[in-house]
């Protein structure tokens, strides 16, 4: 099965890297689509939903998983 990975990233994060980072080590092929502007960001947020406050974002065929965490369990059920 192919997956769709879209990971919504900000620069100088951490986070964001680590993820990125997972899913290289796991030879997984992505998108990324940085938001550094801070009124872009904020509506990014705005359209995920109220608890989205945090970069990255992980989105597997157009299903928001979450952060890091989100997709690490995310793999885990996809079984990558």
């Amino acid at each position: 099965m192919t997956l769709k990975i879209v990971v919504y990233s900000k620069s100088a994060c951490p986070q964001c890297d680590q993820a990125k980072m997972l899913l290289k080590s796991r030879a997984l092929d992505f998108e990324e689509i940085r938001i550094d502007d801070e009124a872009a960001r904020l509506a990014f947020y705005e359209k995920c939903g109220p608890s989205v406050r945090q970069m990255p974002q992980v989105f597997i065929n157009e299903q928001r998983v979450g952060g890091v965490a989100g997709l690490q369990a995310a793999l885990v059920q996809l079984g990558r």
